[in-house]
């Protein structure tokens, strides 16, 4: 018997039911065809933060970022590299805390980047600073498990 997970589209936010012994077949979105699983990190957004983190079975990984701060721009090949390399294990995700400072304050996010990890929409996991590629993916297939 297969199990199903639920996945939220990052395109139109519809809810998906796949199952879990598919997640490599590269499923795809019943409301709009497109790819539930990306290769690359997503962008969210205060609109659709939420309905993201709280309906997706899988964990999701998110780095609160910002466009002028260094350590950030550095870690974004790494974040991509790990969000490729971890695609059907994790959802990457990424929150620009300039457009979305009330994510940012709901999350008490003090330095940037920050990696956060959400399971079933709690919390589970907080990584402050840039990281290396190798490093990135050790720490989120620890924290996925």
């Amino acid at each position: 018997m297969m199990s199903a997970i639920h996945i939220v589209c990052p395109h139109c936010q519809g809810l998906n039911r796949s199952p879990a012994e598919r997640l490599s077949d590269n499923p795809v979105c019943g409301k709009c065809k497109q790819g539930l699983l990306p290769a690359h990190p997503v962008e969210l957004r205060q609109s659709d933060f939420a309905r993201f983190i709280e309906k997706s079975d899988l964990p999701v990984i998110v780095d609160f970022w910002a466009d002028w701060c260094g350590p950030c721009k550095m870690m974004a090949p790494a974040f991509a590299q790990a969000a490729q390399q971890l695609q059907g294990k994790a959802i990457f995700a990424k929150v620009d805390t300039e457009s979305n400072p009330m994510l940012s304050q709901q999350f008490a996010i003090r330095s940037i980047p920050s990696l956060l990890v959400f399971k079933q929409g709690r919390e589970v996991s907080r990584q402050a600073g840039a990281m290396p590629a190798g490093q990135l993916i050790q720490w989120a297939q620890q924290v996925i498990r």
